[in-house]
């Protein structure tokens, strides 16, 4: 009889084994149809040169950043493909830290992006989250051992706007999306500070945006982006820090990132990340 159950156990095993490859052969094809919907989306879209001239009429600090990280007439960033390494956390009312890695794609002229990570957990398991913004649309997708789908969610208002949120902020690493070519509209707050105003898809959002002395974004900050907190989205003041810029493609990008939410206005963070490496493919 025993012979018999430790034939069934490993039928069992072998079985758990091809539903896990199964599993995560459509996860990846799920991220690879996002993004491949992205770029399709941007194919039509001009990609304009960066024009120094163009700058007389943005706020001083604005005008300083893009000729500190751009050069003259370079092409605009049509695609930025990223892999970054940091650790995470899932709530502010949790001291617990997960390490990740993930790779993100930025499709700058569609508004868009897909970030994909792998978050670790304890006893060698680790979790797939996948994060996407497209054509007005934000979605989330949880997945244990990027197989088995545990949670997903796509298309509600909040997740929506924290979503370009994100992508605002985060467009220090693709700078050419921060032009006004690029959508974005940008008012005077005083010589280190500039709010940046943008709307996609009926959606619009500000962020601040803070320089330091260096001409660099060292800080971002939202009186109120949508975040999910105790099972509803909600606005929360909402504030990042960049730093370490190095050259990346011909542009100046910080290589270190971190994020969090305001609680009884203290800063509470929940988001570290190293940016390993990036690729930039730019328009013709």
């Amino acid at each position: 009889m025993s012979k018999w159950i430790l034939v069934g156990l490993g039928v069992i095993v072998i079985g758990i084994v091809i539903a896990g490859m199964a599993g995560r052969a459509r996860e990846t094809t799920r991220v690879d149809r996002m993004v491949e919907m992205l770029i399709d989306r941007s194919s039509d879209l001009d990609a304009n040169a960066v024009d120094f001239g163009s700058f007389s009429e943005l706020p001083p600090p604005v005008s300083r950043y893009f000729k500190h990280v751009l050069a003259d007439d370079q092409k605009i960033i049509r695609i930025a493909r990223m892999h970054q390494s940091g650790m995470l956390r899932t709530s502010m009312k949790t001291d617990v830290w997960s390490s990740y890695a993930a790779h993100q794609v930025v499709v700058p002229p569609a508004t868009g992006f897909v970030w994909s990570a792998k978050v670790a957990m304890p006893l060698g398991i680790y979790v797939g989250v996948l994060d996407s913004y497209s054509a007005g649309v934000g979605a989330g997708r949880v997945s244990i051992l990027s197989a088995f789908a545990v949670a997903s969610e796509a298309g509600d208002p909040g997740l929506n706007s924290g979503a370009l949120h994100r992508y605002l902020a985060e467009a220090v690493w693709y700078p050419t999306a921060l032009l006004p070519q690029s959508g974005v509209v940008w008012s005077s707050i005083d010589n280190r500070s500039a709010t940046a105003t943008l709307t996609d898809s009926g959606i619009t959002v500000s962020l601040e945006f803070r320089f330091n002395d260096a001409d660099e974004v060292v800080a971002i900050y939202s009186l109120g982006r949508f975040g999910r907190f105790d099972g509803e989205y909600k606005k929360v003041p909402w504030e990042g820090h960049f730093r370490h810029y190095q050259m990346r493609g011909g542009m100046r990008v910080p290589t270190y990132g971190e994020v969090g939410w305001y609680e009884d206005e203290t800063l509470n963070l929940v988001w570290k990340g190293n940016l390993i490496d990036v690729q930039y493919q730019l328009g013709y």
